[in-house]
Order: structure tokens, then C-alpha cells, then sequence
């Protein structure tokens, strides 16, 4: 629970042990380390921590997982990408910074909390849209990113794919069994698709590497989660 928090981190600190974060919690253990990597500081936010000596240190594994996932997925494609990102959570400011890094790229990103978008559009430098101009983003994106946890508990759609060019990528970060309704909708449709699979495989490998310094074999991981 949200109020546990800072006793569990507490906790593990003082047994010196280290850990990931995942949603809800990624701004708040970003604001409770005492020291952040450049990464975790530009996404404002923590999914993996560790002890060194006397300070809580917050790393940001998403977002290098999500850069490599991209990449493998969508090679020479990324550069002067039309990216439209659908969050603004911790999830979606990791794939802005990853974003930052491809080549021409214009990013548009939307959420259903408006000022929270614009808030991290500005910190972005990228621009924001509504539900009303969303079709208009997606019909010029080549690739959409899901950056929320819609889809994760039932079969909903985070956005209509109908505006979406057929030759667009679609990237949901929502990963379980069997893929999401959205994934396998934008596969049925004829596009290029992929879930949370990849970026959760490489985030893992990436924490481990850290806590452990040892490279982390991504094969078995991949094998262990089916």
C-alpha cells in the first residue's frame, strides 16, 4: 500500500538489499533516493533502486528496456518516427526520454488527466492532444505507444486503432499471458505489433545487472516467462 512505502523501502535498506517498482509507486521512490542516475532524473521517476554505503540510490531500467525493445522492433524505422504516446504516468515520461535520443522524432502525447499531459509535454518539449484531436494524432503517427495499465485486467482498448495508418506500429508496455486484446486487435488488422514482453525482459536484465554486476542472460529470462 501507498502508505507502507517509506517503511518498506526502510526495511529493505537496512538489510541492504535492492528492488524494482512498478505502478503506482515510481514517482515516489524517485522523491524518496538519495541519490538518481541522469536517467532516472530526466524520466522523474524510479523503477529500480539499490544500497550503496548510507544512500538509497534510484535508477531508471524502463528506460533503456523500452529504447532496446523499440529498436529491435522497428530498426531504421525510428528515425523522423511520429510517435503518439498515450500516458503520463512514470510509464510514459521513461519512453519520452527514451524518445529523445531517436533521430527527427515528433512525439504527441495524450492522457485522460489533460493537466498531467501538459504538464509532462512541457518538461518534454513535445506536444499534447485531447480525446477530440487524438484520432487526427494517430491517423499521422507511425507508431503508438501505450503507456497505461488498460488492458492489463481486462480486454479494453487504450485507443481506437481505426484512425491508425496500416503501415503503423503499435507498442503496448502492458505485458501478460496470451498478449492484450489491443495487440492482438492491431495484429488481426494487419500491422506490426508487440506487448510489454520485450521491454519487461530487457528493464529486468538491466536491474539485475546493476544489483548483481554480472550480465544477466536474457535467453533464460525469456524462456522462464513462456
Amino acid at each position: 500500500p501507498p502508505d507502507r512505502l517509506s517503511e518498506v523501502l526502510r526495511g529493505l535498506f537496512d538489510e541492504g538489499a535492492g528492488g524494482n517498482v512498478t505502478i503506482p509507486h515510481k514517482r515516489a521512490v524517485h522523491d524518496r533516493c538519495d541519490q538518481l542516475s541522469s536517467v532516472a532524473k530526466r524520466a522523474g521517476a524510479v523503477n529500480t533502486f539499490w544500497r550503496d554505503g548510507t544512500r538509497l540510490v534510484g535508477h531508471n531500467t524502463d528506460v533503456d528496456g523500452f529504447d532496446s525493445a523499440a529498436r529491435s522492433l522497428l530498426g531504421e524505422g525510428i528515425a523522423d518516427a511520429r510517435v503518439v504516446v498515450i500516458g503520463a504516468g512514470g510509464a510514459a515520461a521513461a519512453v519520452l526520454t527514451a524518445l529523445e535520443r531517436w533521430p527527427g522524432v515528433r512525439t504527441t502525447i495524450t492522457a485522460r488527466r489533460r493537466s498531467q499531459a501538459a504538464e509532462l509535454a512541457k518538461r518534454f518539449d513535445v506536444s499534447a492532444c485531447d480525446e477530440t484531436d487524438l484520432p487526427r494524432a494517430l491517423g499521422e503517427a507511425s507508431v503508438v505507444v501505450n503507456a497505461t495499465p488498460v488492458g492489463m485486467e481486462d480486454d479494453a482498448h487504450p485507443a481506437d486503432l481505426s484512425p491508425l495508418g496500416h503501415n503503423a506500429t503499435v507498442i503496448d508496455l502492458v505485458y501478460k499471458p496470451g498478449e492484450t486484446a489491443w495487440v492482438r486487435a492491431a495484429r488481426r488488422s494487419g500491422r506490426r505489433a508487440v506487448d510489454g514482453l520485450p521491454m519487461l525482459i530487457e528493464q529486468g536484465a538491466l536491474a539485475f545487472e546493476s544489483w548483481f554486476g554480472i550480465e544477466a542472460d536474457r535467453p533464460e529470462m525469456r524462456r522462464a516467462l513462456g
